[in-house]
């Protein structure tokens, strides 16, 4: 596909792309089929390969990429406004309420695991996702920072990098046992080392 898209041709485009991960979620990659998503985006073959050229390995790209973005959309407003403990609170939350609903099955993982080694930028869009991630959270330590909730000296990238890598131990746990019991856990102490850091009761 060359040059810029139309409104109607990125609606085209997105709703292909959700339609796909939609597939993707009830097969596993190898058997879902460009058949299977023509069928339920209700688009001909033309049509998908003018929107991905290259064909289902493009489209699977298309699809993490969605889903990455999927999975910081789904903790907003909260992660983007991590300025008080209440909000650390409901993030949390939302966090867990999250995984639980999605429960053992995780599309990204599932993509990435399935071609993030054999396909050229799949691992890329998870590398930016996690950026992503630390980087909200270390948005969230400072703004605590600001408003003298924490200390000006705390090691702000490392709180950030300890909590998301926590939280995602907890999730991989989770998807082996489909119980949320550690992410709870790596969240809840994650978040009370850094009010035990402020000075603030846990």
């Amino acid at each position: 596909m060359r040059g810029e898209l139309t409104a109607k041709g990125k609606a085209t485009r997105s709703r292909i792309v959700e339609g796909a991960a939609a597939v993707l979620r009830e097969k596993n990659v190898a058997s879902a089929t460009l058949d299977d998503i023509m069928a339920r985006t209700s688009t001909s073959k033309s049509q998908l390969f003018h929107y991905f050229p290259t064909g289902k390995d493009e489209l699977l790209v298309a699809v993490a990429q969605f889903e990455a973005d999927q999975v910081l959309e789904d903790q907003q407003p909260y992660l983007g406004r991590l300025d008080s403990w209440e909000a650390w609170g409901q993030w949390r939350d939302v966090v867990i309420k999250r995984y639980e609903i999605q429960g053992d099955e995780c599309p990204l993982g599932s993509l990435f695991l399935q071609i993030g080694r054999s396909t050229p930028g799949t691992r890329a869009i998870v590398i930016e996702l996690m950026r992503h991630w630390q980087e909200s959270l270390a948005a969230g330590i400072r703004s605590m920072q600001a408003a003298g909730r924490l200390p000006a000296e705390l090691d702000v990238d490392m709180r950030a990098a300890a909590l998301l890598a926590a939280l995602q131990g907890g999730v991989s746990i989770l998807l082996s046992t489909g119980q949320s019991t550690h992410l709870r856990a790596a969240l809840d102490q994650g978040i009370a080392d850094l009010r035990r850091a402020g000075g603030a009761v846990a």
